[in-house]
């Protein structure tokens, strides 16, 4: 006869691998592949005049999956869901049990923060029961999400173009891309001066200062103004004399930064290596499911990547010190260990830091194991955790006042900053761009030799572009989103084309700004930041039980809904653009117009909808000003595969048919 089993179900077949080596013959681990029910994707689906009660589907590509789990589950002895322990992974388990028709209040519910043998073991001896508050705050998002998208995104196609669509959090994050980009438009450039000198001491040695102050004034920024004034102050300057009139010497102490959350981690890879932030989540999802180290087997290699907590577990707070004391001096060697303050309000994502499972398991010694990317993310990931355990870096600053002066006039000052690493502490682990700028060694009173000195003109910039790095530290910093949803809003961005990447900057398309135009002007409070936080703020009470979620999404959606048909007869619609063209239509020969869609601007028949021939546009940007060499009437542009390498062919294909991977020269074409 054969044994009955108690079964554990996860959401990823990774996860259930590495987890099933943990246990004996007594268990079997299935995986769910994340969601089993969702929403419809056809219908709104939801109950609104029965407290927003959600109808849940299982999709056609899911019912193999949850066929298979019920299957399993009649002939098991007890039934435990080890999801990931946050918000989404809560509803999967609660998902299930209502799938599988298991008993309410049970005992099932198993979390760990990272998969190991001793993590699995101990939540299998505390089971507890699916907290119903974390579901239902993950039920309100979803349900707060699908009422605005299925209401706006209508609205979008009648007043701009069809397929488009509109996010809660998604519209507040295209609105910070928008405006940054509006920002850099309307900049207008400042100009502005300083005098920098070179000097040489007495021993030969140079070194540079700048002018901070003249007399008792010291200078701001914009005080030297244009180049006229700066050459007034060098002809002043003129048989001037250069002496040292003060040296000031003092010690700084720079603290480790603390280990790694979900957003900190994305900003530092995306800077680091220009990882996408959905591709950072995706390496460290396989660091913590597990990698497969050699005879070792399946180890999961980090904690839970989704958190907004610094804590450390104290089993790891002293493996790391016992490490530290083993590896290196003493004085690398804090008296305790280090704590860090969490600093979101309600740190709910999990309960500790991405850190490693053990810091015995150096990057180096599984590097064979792992890909590449996965070595830069783990390695990054290890040095942050031991560094944010170790000493405090000891750096010397150093700064040199100069005195300028002549019989008569001004008495002008030039400073001389430097500075020294004296012991580096936590850097030598997890080393920073912290330029070391070493001064030569001068006495008070010393006379200087003036090699040059030379005005600098320099201009104020614009804000950048936001990168994917900068774009989630302003997700954090407005409190839009939480640690688990930052790659998704970002993802959506790229999926609706609402954002394009250029050399690794976010810029808004034409389609991203109209929408954001429509939402910004006739429904400021759904991408108004203050208003998307506390959103966020509401969803944490329900996770916390302080609050029903369905009268949560009553307050916004009764005002919502006014607001919506009422702005259904004001907003006038935009006509497609229907710009003309030289192009003649290939298929009935009306001329062809540039139109909008949700994937930016096309060429169109004018003939619309009798002809419905439709081409893109070539980008104006691309055209090389060479003839082509086949027909000599087109132009040479570049085009890409779908895999993105670029090719070179005619303006008028498919006429002409000319391609080639070699960009033509010139005199090809004549």
């Amino acid at each position: 006869m054969e044994k009955i089993k108690n079964l554990i179900i996860v959401e990823s077949p990774t996860k259930a691998k590495t987890i099933s080596q943990f246990l004996g013959d007594d268990f079997i681990v299935e995986s769910s592949n994340g969601h089993v029910r969702d929403l419809p994707k056809s219908r709104m689906g939801i109950k609104i005049e029965e407290n927003f009660n959600p109808e849940y589907i299982i999709p056609l590509e899911k019912r193999k999956i949850v066929n298979h789990l019920k299957k399993v589950a009649e002939n098991s002895k007890t039934i435990f869901f080890a999801t990931d322990e946050d918000r989404e992974g809560e509803a999967i388990a609660w998902h299930l049990a209502e799938i599988l028709k298991l008993e309410k209040n049970q005992k099932n519910r198993i979390a760990f923060h990272e998969i190991t043998k001793d993590a699995v073991l101990e939540a299998l001896k505390n089971p507890r029961e699916i907290d119903m508050n974390l579901v239902n705050a993950q039920q309100a998002r979803r349900i707060l999400d699908r009422l605005v998208g299925y209401s706006l995104s209508p609205l979008l196609w009648k007043k701009i173009a069809r397929k488009l669509s509109a996010g809660r959090v998604q519209s507040a994050a295209l609105r910070l891309i928008v405006e940054r980009q509006r920002e850099i438009e309307n900049f207008i450039p400042q100009e502005y001066w300083t005098i920098i000198a070179q000097f040489k001491t007495v021993k030969g040695d140079e070194f540079e200062a700048v002018l901070y102050k003249i007399n008792d004034k010291i200078l701001d920024k914009f005080d030297i103004k244009s180049e006229t004034e700066a050459k007034e102050i060098l002809k002043d300057l003129e048989g001037a004399k250069y002496t040292i009139i003060k040296i000031e010497e003092r010690e700084t102490k720079k603290s480790p930064p603390p280990p790694f959350i979900t957003s900190t981690l994305q900003q530092e890879a995306n800077k680091r290596f220009g990882y996408s932030t959905k591709k950072i989540m995706m390496i460290a999802q396989q660091l913590y499911e597990g990698i497969k180290l050699g005879k070792e087997g399946m180890v999961g290699l980090i904690t839970y990547m989704r958190t907004d907590s610094f804590n450390l577990a104290e089993k790891f707070l002293i493996e790391t010190r016992k490490y530290i004391k083993e590896k290196f001096k003493d004085s690398y060697l804090p008296k305790s260990f280090r704590i860090y303050k969490t600093r979101s309000k309600l740190a709910q994502e999990a309960h500790e830091a991405i850190r490693p499972t053990s810091i015995l398991r150096e990057p180096e010694k599984i590097k064979k194991f792992l890909t590449r990317e996965q070595f830069r993310i783990y390695e990054l990931i290890w040095r942050r955790s031991l560094a944010s355990q170790m000493s405090d870096a000891e750096i010397k600053n150093i700064k040199i006042e100069i005195l300028a002066k002549k019989d008569q006039g001004k008495n002008y000052y030039f400073k001389a900053i430097g500075n020294q690493i004296k012991f580096d502490g936590w850097l030598s682990i997890y080393p920073l761009k912290l330029e070391e700028t070493i001064l030569p060694l001068v006495k008070e009173n010393e006379i200087l030799n003036l090699v040059k000195i030379e005005p600098k003109q320099h201009f104020t910039q614009p804000p950048s572009l936001y990168s994917e790095a900068g774009l989630v530290k302003a997700l954090e910093k407005y409190g839009i989103g939480r640690p688990s949803t930052y790659a998704p809003i970002i993802s959506t961005l790229f999926e609706r084309n609402y954002v394009r990447k250029e050399k690794n900057r976010l810029v808004p398309t034409e389609t991203g700004i109209k929408v954001n135009d429509l939402l910004v002007n006739h429904f400021p409070e759904i991408v108004d930041y203050q208003f998307t936080a506390e959103m966020e703020e509401k969803l944490d009470k329900i996770a916390e039980g302080k609050q029903k979620w369905y009268e949560m999404i009553a307050d916004f959606y009764w005002p919502f809904k006014k607001l919506l048909e009422r702005k259904e007869k004001e907003i006038v619609h935009q006509k497609p653009t229907e710009e003309k063209t030289n192009e003649i239509c290939e298929k009935c020969g009306k001329p062809m117009v540039v139109r909008i869609s949700r994937f930016g601007k096309f060429l169109a028949c004018s003939g619309f909808p009798e002809c419905k021939f439709v081409k893109p546009i070539q980008d104006e940007t691309n055209k090389l000003n060479i003839k082509c060499p086949k027909c000599q009437k087109g132009e040479i542009i570049i085009k890409k595969t779908k895999r993105g390498k670029e090719f070179y062919t005619c303006s008028r294909w498919p006429d002409c048919d000319f391609k080639s991977w070699e960009k033509p020269s010139k005199e090809s074409s004549t």
